[in-house]
């Protein structure tokens, strides 16, 4: 841009520039020329000399450096332990002001999560923190229970009062979690543009109608506080369970996350714990203690979503995210009303005709996990080459298992691992395949393997030293090449 200014000189009493930016003096001396550039040190000059000695300078604002935002040191307790975007209630744009993400809001409101995250009530500070300063998980008739005390009232939260409040009407024997290759094939059919095998998903790495529904997984049932763009396994797998019609327990997750919430430490501040779903928790009290005492300026804070935040998902994927022209349809269950589930840990029919994920699934496992783990897997077996090859290609071999509930999401935010018991419980909702066994690598995280046997001139007995050094090797190799593929998703 240029600007045209007036300079005063003890030998030049004119005006310096004309309107175009030009030195209109002729033979301006370097002194004069060095006065000009030291009284526009504000800004970016670009001097160009002309035969003439007519001097053209290009002005721009210089960049000015933003200050990071002052830390505030003394926080509310509700600031330390509460966090405003969790736990959140969906906007779902009923006048469909949005047109690219009508299809997807229509299907929510739809739906059997609709009340989940789109039910209000006002949330009450007192109420929510004397339930987790005092909760203590319990037996009860059998029934494993969360209980709390609140105004002297014993507040109890099991599966069965989560899926009566919520009104959820699911079977509370089925499963917490979908088969893991099942949620890497549907994130395929989704068009992820990710890495499907890290234990997290952005959100951005899907097209608008996908984003937006993990958007609203995140924000509304998911047990993270921080970092809302990133999606554990376990809620991957909750969007995967949506969209294909698969049976997912809504209850069993969101007790398994308050389970873990009760394994922490609590802030470092307060020492209280972190007020997991206190929208959820409200509506559990509001109908078991209809009595408990409220008051206005106890109300905590809870950021609604609005239009707006529907408009900023909007720019955000049009600038990360590169739609087919026209949009694809959606799949599954989000599409069509009266689908079908695909059987056992299929994410398609058989006799779909749409596109086939099985190459892409195996080049993604190569370009994750490197060539050797999928070679050894093929010759873990004494089986011929056709016995082995569907196994190998959409096995689990590198693959990550299945979490439970609140696991992957949990740990990506600072938590640890549901106890052991929940672990067993879980394994049982997906049997690992004949031939391959469960087993538990160096992070926690569960994984699927095959059987080896004693005459395999790759197999290592179990627990020893040589075992835990390729384990290690093995471990820092895949890191390195998961910084790798992050790094190029992410730019």
């Amino acid at each position: 841009m240029l600007y045209t200014t007036k300079l005063l000189w003890s030998t030049v009493n004119a005006d310096l520039f004309d309107q175009e930016g030009f030195v209109v003096s002729k033979g301006v001396s370097s002194r004069c020329l060095g006065f000009v550039i030291h009284a526009l040190e504000n800004f970016q000059v670009l001097v160009h000399f002309t035969e003439d000695i007519v001097i053209h300078v290009n002005m721009a604002p210089k960049e000015r450096k933003r200050n990071p935002a002052p830390k505030k040191e003394n926080k509310t307790e509700e600031e330390v332990i509460s966090e405003k975007r969790h736990n959140q209630i969906a906007f779902l744009d009923p006048e469909e002001k949005i047109t690219e993400l009508k299809e997807i809001t229509r299907w929510i409101r739809e739906s059997w999560i609709n009340r989940v995250v789109t039910f209000s009530t006002p949330d009450y500070k007192s109420l929510v923190k004397a339930f987790w300063n005092s909760a203590s998980v319990k037996q009860i008739d059998g029934t494993e229970v969360l209980q709390g005390q609140v105004n002297d009232l014993n507040v109890v939260l099991s599966l069965e009062i989560l899926n009566t409040v919520l009104e959820l009407q699911e079977d509370l024997n089925a499963p917490s979690s979908i088969p893991i290759m099942c949620t890497h094939g549907c994130l395929l059919r989704m068009k992820c543009i990710g890495d499907i095998y890290s234990n997290q998903i952005n959100k951005g790495d899907l097209p608008l109608h996908y984003k937006f529904l993990l958007h609203v997984l995140i924000q509304c049932i998911s047990n993270r506080r921080a970092g809302y763009d990133m999606a554990g396994n376990d809620l991957v797998g909750l969007m995967a369970a949506l969209g294909l019609n698969k049976l997912f327990s809504l209850s069993k997750y969101i007790f398994a996350n308050m389970k873990e919430n009760m394994t922490r430490t609590g802030s470092r501040i307060t020492g209280s714990k972190f007020w997991m779903y206190p929208r959820f928790l409200q509506m559990i009290m509001n109908v078991r203690h209809p009595n408990l005492p409220k008051s206005d300026d106890d109300i905590l804070k809870i950021e609604p979503m609005i239009l707006q935040s529907l408009r900023i998902i909007k720019s955000l994927a049009a600038k990360r995210y590169k739609e087919s022209d026209p949009p694809k349809k959606l799949i599954g269950a989000l599409g069509k009303p009266n689908y079908v589930a695909p059987a056992n840990d299929k994410w398609r029919h058989d006799d779909s005709q749409s596109d086939n994920e099985e190459p892409e699934l195996k080049k993604r496992m190569i370009e994750k996990f490197g060539p050797e783990d999928l070679g050894s897997s093929r010759s873990d077996s004494d089986d011929d080459d056709a016995g082995d090859g569907g196994d190998a290609g959409v096995g689990v071999v590198g693959a990550v298992g299945a979490s439970s509930a609140g696991g992957s999401s949990a740990g990506a935010a600072g938590g640890t691992l549901a106890s052991g018991e929940e672990e067993d419980s879980e394994s049982d909702d997906n049997p690992p395949e004949p031939g391959y066994e469960i087993y538990y690598d160096e992070h926690g995280v569960k994984r699927f393997r095959r059987i080896r046997q004693e005459d395999d001139p790759k197999y290592v007995p179990s627990d020893t030293k040589a075992e835990r050094l390729k384990k290690k090797e093995m471990a820092i190799k895949h890191k390195k090449k998961a910084k790798k593929n992050i790094a190029s998703s992410s730019s």
